[in-house]
């Protein structure tokens, strides 16, 4: 298996300090090695903004393949933020709270198994809340991801 230039830079201080690098940092904290963490409302930044996480129904996590989580205040920030990794979709998880639940009880969903309902009012204006998959008048991830790309910023 051959693994090109930019993938293995990137890899390299994986790579330097064993595979267990991830668990090893992962464990010296309650956070779990899988699944979304746990975002601190109103203190927690995005990833890609900077701009504080407040609006539940909107927010989005990806666990890169270290196992670090990355939060973000809108499924579009998450979108272009990972469109600048080096890592594919299938070596993270992606992560949307389900803009249906009651705030104090936000449940997270698999974004790439979620639809998305567009025309909201989202904190970064990418208009789009993730609900369950096959919920009616919203679109697929793909479709989602698509729009928010097209859209740009």
């Amino acid at each position: 298996m051959s693994m090109d230039r930019r993938k293995f830079v990137s890899a390299l201080p994986a790579l330097a300090a064993g595979p267990y690098l991830g668990a090893v940092l992962a464990g010296c904290s309650s956070e779990p090695l899988t699944g979304p963490g746990k975002i601190a409302w109103d203190r927690d930044v995005c990833t890609r903004c900077s701009m504080v996480i407040s609006e539940r129904s909107f927010a989005a996590q990806i666990r890169d393949p270290m196992k670090k989580v990355h939060k973000f205040d809108d499924f579009g920030c998450a979108v272009f933020w990972k469109e600048h990794q080096t890592f594919s979709d299938a070596e993270s998880e992606f992560w949307v709270v389900d803009s249906r639940t009651e705030p104090a009880a936000s449940q997270w969903l698999d974004a790439r198994k979620a639809s998305f309902a567009g025309g909201k009012r989202s904190p970064m204006g990418y208009g789009f809340a993730a609900v369950p998959a096959g919920t009616a008048e919203a679109v697929p991830y793909a479709e989602a991801r698509k729009a928010v790309l097209a859209k740009g910023k």
